[in-house]
Order: C-alpha cells, then sequence, then structure tokens
C-alpha cells in the first residue's frame, strides 16, 4: 500500500509533478500547486489509482470532496469505487436547501455547505481534498456528515503540510496522505 513512507514507486513521481511557488498568495507562504500535478497524466492517474486502491474495498457510498480541489480528485474516485459524489462547498453556491457549519480560519470564520438530502444517515463516507493544513475544513466536513448520521471511514489528501498540525485537529479520524508538502 502506498503512504507518505514513500515506498510505493508512483508516490516521488507525484510528490516531483506538484509545483511549490514561494510567497504565493502572500510572503512567507509556499504554495503547493496541484495544477502542474494535473498536467501530467500519469502522475494523475497514479494518484487517482493510490486512492482508488484503499477505498475500492472499504464499502464507502459517498465520496465528499471539499470545494475546490477536492471536487478535481472527488469524481473519478467516487465513479471507480461505485460511490456517489457529494460537494461541500462554501456559502451561497449551491442552489437548493441546504445545511451548514461554520469553522474557524487564522482570522475569522467561514462556513461549509452540502445539500439537505445529498446523505443519509448511516452511509459510509469519504472526504477528500487537495491538502491539508491546518485541519479546518476537513473538520468541518466530519462534522457536517456525522450531524446527518453518516459515517466517516476516513479523510484523505494529497498533500499534508505537517508542520501546521492539521492531523491532530481530526481526533480519532483517519487521515490518508500521500506526499507531505516542501
Amino acid at each position: 500500500m502506498a503512504g507518505k513512507d514513500g515506498q510505493d514507486p508512483r508516490i516521488q513521481k507525484i510528490s516531483s509533478a506538484i509545483r511549490v511557488i514561494p510567497d504565493f498568495p502572500k510572503p512567507g507562504i509556499m504554495f503547493q500547486d496541484i495544477t502542474t500535478l494535473l498536467l501530467d497524466t500519469k502522475a494523475f492517474r497514479d494518484t487517482i489509482d493510490l486512492f482508488v486502491e484503499r477505498y475500492k474495498d472499504k464499502n464507502i457510498s459517498v465520496v465528499a470532496g471539499i470545494e475546490a480541489r477536492g471536487f478535481i480528485f472527488g469524481p473519478p474516485i467516487a465513479l471507480a469505487i461505485g460511490a456517489k459524489f457529494v460537494p461541500m462547498r462554501k456559502p451561497n453556491k449551491l442552489p437548493g436547501e441546504v445545511i451548514s457549519e461554520e469553522y474557524s480560519l487564522e482570522y475569522g470564520t467561514d462556513k461549509m455547505e452540502m445539500h439537505v438530502g445529498a446523505v443519509e444517515a448511516g452511509e459510509r463516507a469519504l472526504i477528500i481534498d487537495d491538502l491539508i493544513a491546518t485541519g479546518g475544513t476537513l473538520c468541518a466536513a466530519i462534522r457536517l456528515l456525522e450531524r446527518v448520521g453518516v459515517h466517516v471511514v476516513e479523510c484523505a489528501c494529497v498533500i499534508e503540510l505537517p508542520e501546521l498540525k492539521g492531523r491532530d485537529r481530526l481526533g480519532d479520524k483517519p487521515l490518508f496522505v500521500l506526499v507531505d508538502g516542501a
């Protein structure tokens, strides 16, 4: 099985396909740019394949993707494992009735929303995003799904910024990550 330890040879290719842009969007930030990963069809396919290999036999019925980059990785994983894809969006982006969960940012708060009826109590979910930093959005997604009785099996991200300790905020929820960010 693949993991951050890099035993799977595909991991190094994925890691090298991610461009790091210093001082974007502001000084001191080392931005992890996955657009270069998306341009490398082999590395992008390997990324999806590694997630599919991990989740194909875990009886997951929902892949919840966090806006916006979770929308890139979530749908192909959901299709491959036979699950539905549920977008988790920022406020006022989904038409119709939604439920929301507020979460803290460095300065202030934000909300994450999901359509009412998109998931049902008892379903098993995977939450996917491109990156975990402080863990705020993943925590909000977990709370939102659990409020309606969904069992969150695991959270998964392509990249982790371990120095920001987002993993610690997830409590007992498992987190699977392919690569550490720069």
